[in-house]
């Protein structure tokens, strides 16, 4: 069995599913100069929302549909922002992958530094205002080689403590084992990397009957921001869902992933801090089916928007949530991003090995904490049409980070063997849109189904593009 298909496996026996010979993936050359198996992680979670698209359309129509997805493919969607090719030539992205899962490029701030004890830490600045927060914190550096300095007073993890207490985003590098026998750890190993709880009883609910697509009539609210919790919505959406995206005007945002990760998407701005928003958004949910959050633990359940509070106002909800390092235990409520997820994990300390930690290409835990929180929202809803009741689901990038180092690591000579996608390959997989941002080539879903093709049935959008409604 490949590793690809040895962790597809694991997905269905989350779901309660078998495998199926009607799911394809094809293992190609390593594309990306990772240790770990990324490409093949990538791949298993998207066969895997494939294969309950799948199936939950066969509960609609009675029909059977093959489901082919390649690992070269889906290491291309782990860098999907950098393959946006605009018209608008100014609209270009970044190719960095340290520029992947946040706001903070171009901050001196932003990436490893060495410390007083001899250990690393990783400085994510984030957006402008944690940013400012960060750099008060070291002392207000004027630039990287300032920082360096600044950090080199602090220990490691004394930097990283006072970095959670300003609740900004930084972390210490830690070993596999560090990382595993950690409080956090401990929690994450005792989960799996898909959570899917059913929160409250209620009658089967199956899947409309109308509609040409499995997931069409589905609606689903997705309050998620930059990349992971946004993909979510991207592929929910390219199954046919209705994806209202709300997008708060106080909050910054970045143009390059939203104009990646809101294909299919309907855009709206509200502000939760607003009453008459507030409410706007609770009527929003009591005729959706999927709500999918990203905000920090504890924060919407202030404002009602718990998942036993949208079971309560929405029974049969699907509440989805994705954080940086997992919902219980003691960081569930710090803020984190794709870098902070490889650097406390031990990925970083493996990928970089002697010469010190290093990132891998590309937003590998954010993209797949998205396919695989598509997945699990997939798996609840089945079993709403099934059994009946709402259902909480729960993935993070610490969680995604462990789960994909346990399928194993690559010896340091395999770099030696990657054969780089080629832009002949990219250009294959790129198809054009009339987006709200300007033409523009993008890559298309990395999923293919027979009998009802992936796509995205509406173009991506600047925020607030739309008023906050449901379609007709």
């Amino acid at each position: 069995m490949t590793t690809a298909t040895d962790a597809f496996a694991q997905l269905m026996r989350i779901a309660g599913k078998a495998p199926g010979a009607s799911i394809v993936i094809s293992e190609g050359a390593p594309g990306l100069q990772t240790r770990f198996h990324a490409e093949a992680a990538a791949a298993a979670a998207l066969a895997a929302t494939g294969a309950m698209a799948a199936d939950l359309w066969t509960q609609r129509t009675g029909q059977a549909q093959k489901v082919a997805v390649s690992t070269r493919e889906a290491g291309a969607a782990l860098i999907s922002f950098a393959f946006q090719k605009f018209a608008d030539a100014s609209r270009a992205p970044p190719t960095r992958p340290e520029d992947a899962g946040g706001g903070g490029r171009g901050t001196p701030a932003m990436g490893f530094f060495p410390t007083k004890d001899g250990r690393w830490v990783f400085l994510h600045p984030s957006f402008p205002a944690s940013a400012a927060k960060l750099h008060k914190l070291i002392g207000s550096p004027r630039d990287v080689a300032a920082v360096a300095a600044n950090v080199l007073t602090w220990n490691a993890l004394d930097l990283e403590n006072a970095i959670a207490e300003a609740g900004v985003c930084g972390a210490m590098v830690r070993t596999a084992e560090e990382w595993d026998t950690s409080d956090q750890g401990l929690i994450l190993a005792s989960r799996p990397v898909v959570e899917v709880v059913k929160i409250a009883e209620g009658p089967p609910m199956p899947l409309p009957i109308h509609g040409d697509r499995p997931l069409s009539g589905i609606r689903t609210l997705d309050l998620t921001r930059v990349l992971a919790g946004p993909t979510c919505g991207r592929t929910l959406a390219q199954y046919g869902a209705d994806v209202l995206y709300v997008a708060s005007p106080k909050l910054p945002a970045t143009e390059f992933f939203i104009s990646d990760v809101n294909h299919g998407k309907l855009s709206t701005w509200l502000d939760l801090t607003d009453p008459a928003d507030l409410a706007r958004l609770k009527a929003l949910v009591a005729d959706c089916d999927v709500f999918s959050q990203g905000y920090r633990q504890g924060s919407l359940e202030q404002m009602g928007l718990g998942p036993l509070d949208l079971a309560r106002l929405r029974p049969g909800i699907i509440y989805t949530s994705i954080n940086a390092y997992g919902h219980e235990g003691p960081w569930s409520q710090r803020p984190g991003w794709e870098q902070l997820a490889q650097t406390v994990t031990g990925m970083a300390d493996i990928q970089g090995g002697d010469a010190g930690p290093k990132l891998q290409p590309g937003a590998v835990t954010d993209y797949t904490t998205g396919f695989l929180a598509a997945f699990g929202t997939m798996v609840a809803l089945d079993r709403r049409a099934r059994f009946g009741g709402s259902y909480m689901v729960r993935v993070s990038l610490a969680q995604t980070g462990t789960w994909l180092r346990g399928l194993g690591i690559k010896p340091a000579q395999a770099l030696d063997e990657v054969k780089p996608l080629t832009p002949e390959e990219i250009d294959g997989w790129r198809i054009d849109s009339e987006s709200g941002f300007g033409p523009v080539r993008h890559l298309r879903p990395p999923v293919s189904l027979s009998a009802t093709p992936t796509a995205w049935s509406r173009p991506t959008v600047p925020l607030g593009s739309h008023p906050p409604a449901w379609p007709a």
